[in-house]
């Protein structure tokens, strides 16, 4: 299947190419080799995308909820028209199955139609005053928007940003990867596609560290959003304080599992074993540090390694293959060297532990008796690693699962509903998915606590994130 997209930028209602800008090779992560260039913004690029989307969001802040939304519809049509052509060039340039790249597609369609609705129900309120006074409180859109998003799920994370941003009412400034810049050029193509006016969204590839200080240091940007790592996202919150810029900021995790006794252990290992070989592990949700009741430790451990030595890895684009590569070349290298390290420290390997066969490939891993000592019981591995150890007390399990700074998702399996609520209510996380791992959903806050950022996409609270709050009294 050949990598068929043109690579382009859009700026100002106008498709770009290379025309003399730098370029910087996509990468097939199956073999190692480029596929194509894209092209990089220059300063004078940037100058036009702010100049445009500042003057474009007077009209689009102004356009009826009703023609915003019919464009964020016809968004949502033309990618599930186009969601096998999108699906195949994600799956060339990040390396995840055919069937997960085309499902990102689908969802990313469903923000677009969910948020078209969700515009029209965003109601103000009324305070309780005298007669003849009034007081009301109204959102408006905060204006000019810049996003970036990364290369794991390179159109639903972009997706969720955009499609909230229109609806509110701002215009956009996105940056995707430059290891993925295919999959949000064909996005960005089906929103011009549907008629989005002049300077309302703009499609920038390029530099990171140039066009993120750019963007945020400009008079123009009233609000940021990034999905990234947590060393990054503090960097930009720097860079957003000199200039006041509001943020949302969706960073790094390390999810805790818990798993209890009283679980349907083949159902649960069942779901827990396809989910963490999901996208090769490379989920900010992945479920990747495995707490085990002592009871049922050794039958866990040997259920996991079962199914595991079973995922089939290979090209995303063949139908047999369970988990394709890495998305690029320090991920191997960066998985290989943590899992290393646990190993030194007492960890035992049960299945996996090495590269794979050309490109960037990894063994599907499970790591048992892992030590907190360990690096990978501290740091996110973002890979095919699964690490467990064995508790005793619902005490122990919950300091454990609390014990790292970050908290953005965490999971727990139990047939106990008091325990369940328990869980609900002491887990240091943005999200708790109990007996499930359907989390990331149109219509509910995407978000974590502590350094895994703060703000949420996704839901209500992602419209709300592109807007302003005024009170206005009048007497």
């Amino acid at each position: 299947m050949s990598y068929d997209t043109d690579l382009q930028m859009f700026i100002d209602g106008a498709w770009r190419s290379g025309e003399g800008r730098d370029a910087h090779p996509v990468v097939n992560p199956v073999t190692a080799s480029a596929m194509a260039e894209v092209p990089y913004a220059t300063a004078h690029d940037l100058e036009e995308a702010l100049a445009a989307a500042d003057r474009a969001w007077p009209e689009w802040r102004s356009t009826d909820v009703e023609k915003r939304g019919a464009i964020l519809h016809k968004v949502a049509s033309l990618l599930r028209e186009r969601a096998d052509h999108i699906a195949a060039i994600l799956t060339q340039e990040q390396g995840k199955i055919l069937a997960e790249a085309k499902a990102e597609v689908m969802g990313s369609a469903q923000l677009f139609d969910w948020y078209a609705e969700e515009i029209k129900r965003d109601y103000g309120r009324t305070l309780v005053r005298p007669a003849g006074q009034l007081s009301r409180v109204i959102r408006q859109p905060v204006g000019p928007v810049a996003t970036f998003s990364p290369w794991n799920f390179p159109i639903y994370l972009l997706a969720k940003k955009v499609a909230a941003a229109l609806a509110a009412g701002c215009t956009v400034i996105s940056r995707p990867p430059h290891e993925t810049p295919g999959c949000a050029t064909e996005m960005f193509r089906c929103i011009v596609d549907a008629g989005i006016p002049k300077g309302v969204a703009q499609l920038v590839h390029g530099d990171a560290r140039m066009i993120s200080s750019t963007l945020i240091a400009s008079k123009e940007i009233r609000k940021v959003s990034f999905t990234g790592s947590t060393p990054v996202g503090k960097h930009l919150m720097r860079l957003a304080a000199d200039s006041m810029t509001r943020i949302t900021m969706e960073l790094g995790g390390h999810a805790p599992v818990l798993i209890f006794d009283d679980c349907d252990l083949e159902k649960t290992l069942d779901m827990v074993v396809p989910q963490k070989f999901r996208n090769a592990g490379q989920v900010c949700v992945s479920p990747t540090r495995f707490y085990v009741q002592e009871s049922i430790y050794d039958a866990f451990l040997k259920g996991f390694a079962e199914r595991t030595q079973k995922v089939k890895i290979g090209n995303g684009l063949d139908a047999d293959t369970r988990m394709g590569p890495l998305a690029n070349e320090r991920r191997p290298e960066a998985v290989g060297a943590l899992i290393e390290d646990a190993v030194s420290k007492g960890a035992r390997v049960l299945a996996g532990g090495s590269k794979g066969d050309g490109g960037f490939f990894f063994q599907p891993t499970l790591l048992a008796d892992v030590p907190n000592e360990a690096d990978i019981m501290n740091e996110e591995p973002f890979g095919p690693v699964a690490v467990t150890r064995a508790f005793s007390t619902f005490e122990e399990v919950m300091e454990q699962a609390n014990r790292l700074p970050f908290g953005l998702a965490a999971f727990a399996f139990t047939e106990n509903g008091r325990r369940a609520n328990m869980i609900g209510d002491l887990i240091e996380s943005g999200m708790v998915g109990i007996n499930t791992f359907a989390i990331s959903v149109a219509d509910a806050p995407f978000g974590g606590v502590k350094d895994s950022g703060f703000g949420s996409e996704g839901g209500k609270e992602g419209l709300e994130s592109y807007q302003v709050v005024k009170a206005i009294h009048q007497a």
